[in-house]
């Protein structure tokens, strides 16, 4: 009934959106546009203004977000809308308005501004914020981006730099680093062909970059340039991603669990918060929902079902690739040792 109705939510708002672009171009460039226009067209313009730089954005926003709707999406969106305007209206009835655009854009440039200065901020701030992760001995994973939130704020700009240098970090300055032990850690990969899995596409990545990228370089120069550095971040970011895997197994300490698989997911559960934990064969036959349940199995040749999942009382906030953040209901986890994590929880 949900799914329903939502489906009802996005076709009605999907329709009121095809309304009011379809409505503007046909007062403008519709062949009856000289008899619909009145003399006097400057409140028709506002009223196309307000559709296309107010009306239109919302529809957008709502279709993409349901109701979460930042400032900077609308203002994108309404700047977007403008520009659309600028062209669709012809420049006989626009003349009046052509300051509207240029303010807009003037806003945008001042956001921008606002956001290279949190990131020079950032850089200001990173070597004291290495050396609070230093000091407290923690998991760069966990401590990097909560010590950045704290430090600097949490916009996502600032969330996207904290993972890009997570992912440096693992790549590069992590190789002395030993996966830490104890009866709190689990690994959730050693049992799995994630790690020879991730060798075998940064070995093909490779060979494509060496055989592909002279050839492409004799078509378009600026084509070949830009595969050669995704090619190159890839491979980094698969690095990255290893070390990250192997250096950070779930753990358990002052009463949270804390899990992730490498840098493209994350969570810290709080045992206050859990409602239920289904084990064995029962977590094995529910049938897993991507959009309230977070898997943390590791990828293997075959699909494998998890060894417990894990209801919370209300949804958390995972942290997924490139800083983004999403709330889930459940996480399901396939470890090494169930049964020794099992034993650790039930004592809990």
């Amino acid at each position: 009934m949900i799914a329903i109705q939502r489906d009802r939510r996005f076709y009605t708002l999907l329709f009121l959106l095809f309304l009011v672009l379809c409505s503007n171009t046909l007062l403008y460039r519709s062949p009856l546009a000289p008899l619909l226009l009145p003399a006097d067209t400057n409140w028709i313009v506002v009223g196309s203004l307000i559709d296309l730089a107010v009306v239109a954005p919302l529809l957008i926003l709502f279709l993409k977000r349901g109701r979460k709707i930042t400032v900077k999406s609308f203002i994108t969106w309404m700047i977007s809308g403008l520009v659309f305007a600028r062209f669709l209206i012809p420049s006989a009835y626009f003349e009046p308005f052509t300051y509207v655009p240029i303010a807009a854009i003037g806003i945008e440039v001042l956001i921008l501004l606002a956001e290279l200065g949190l990131v020079a901020l950032l850089i200001w701030r990173l070597p004291g914020i290495i050396r609070w992760i230093k000091s407290h001995e923690e998991s760069p994973l966990y401590s990097l981006p909560s010590a950045v939130e704290k430090r600097v704020g949490n916009h996502i700009l600032l969330r996207i730099l904290a993972a890009e240098f997570l992912m440096f970090y693992y790549a590069f300055a992590s190789w002395k680093k030993k996966a830490p032990v104890g009866e709190v850690y689990f690994s959730l990969h050693q049992k799995s062909s994630l790690i020879a899995f991730y060798i075998m596409l940064i070995h093909a990545i490779i060979i494509e970059t060496a055989a592909i990228h002279w050839l492409i370089h004799e078509i378009s120069v600026v084509l070949s340039v830009v595969m050669l550095f995704l090619n190159i971040y890839t491979v980094l970011f698969f690095v990255g991603d290893i070390q990250a895997i192997r250096l950070n197994p779930l753990f358990v300490k002052q009463g949270k669990i804390y899990v992730s698989l490498g840098l493209g997911k994350r969570i810290v559960i709080p045992n206050e918060e859990i409602k239920a934990i289904r084990w064995g064969k029962e977590a094995e036959e529910e049938k897993l929902n991507p959009k309230d349940t977070l898997a943390f199995i590791a990828k293997d040749f075959e699909t494998l079902p998890p060894h417990c999942i894990i209801e919370f009382k209300r949804p958390l906030d995972a942290h997924l690739f490139m800083g983004f953040k999403k709330a889930y209901k459940k996480v399901a986890i396939r470890l090494d040792e169930p049964d020794r994590f099992r034993e650790l929880i039930d004592k809990a």
